[in-house]
């Protein structure tokens, strides 16, 4: 009787490795009072630190065909709060094609947090940033490409450290005072 041997794929390795870092910045971020005005301008504020940044450096459009970018969205709604843009974070990705891939996970799964964060934003706020969702299938093709693109234990342990290092870089904008 043969045995199906079960083969990790790069996203379930990811999304286990990363599961306290995930947490921390739930955590981080949960101390934010998205229905309030400032609470929630704060909330904009901290993932201005780093997104703009991470989307220019890790340039997801490179290997992401069709990707839209947040950041023209989130400059938006900052604008709309008459919220200053914040200076940027000093962050700088883990190297390596994997690990670009790591990072534009969390990068891009945050889309799937602001969906469900929307609905704690008063109608009255602006809320391009957290309505910027993926399109039909965009984030079930992006884990595919993923997992093609991110093979093997020393590619996956790559991916998971650049992954650590964007989760690290939300949870410090986060905490900035």
């Amino acid at each position: 009787m043969e045995r199906a041997i079960a083969i990790e794929t790069a996203t379930t390795a990811l999304r286990a490795a990363t599961a306290p870092d995930h947490q921390a910045v739930d955590a981080a971020y949960g101390g934010f009072a998205l229905g309030t005005r400032e609470g929630y301008r704060g909330f904009l504020t901290a993932h201005a630190r780093i997104l703009p940044l991470a989307e220019r450096l890790l340039d997801p459009g490179a290997l992401v065909p069709g990707w839209v970018g947040r950041t023209d969205a989130l400059l938006a709604d900052l604008a709309a709060l008459d919220a200053p843009v914040p200076a940027p974070l000093d962050f700088r990705p883990v190297d390596g094609e994997a690990a670009r891939w790591g990072a534009i996970y969390v990068i891009e799964g945050s889309r799937l947090g602001g969906a469900f964060l929307a609905r704690s934003v008063p109608p009255e706020l602006p809320s391009a940033y957290l309505g910027a969702r993926h399109g039909p299938g965009a984030w079930k093709a992006l884990l595919g490409r993923l997992d093609e693109a991110v093979v093997g234990a020393d590619a996956i342990s790559e991916a998971a450290a650049g992954a650590r290092a964007m989760f690290d870089a939300y949870g410090a904008a986060a905490r900035v005072v």
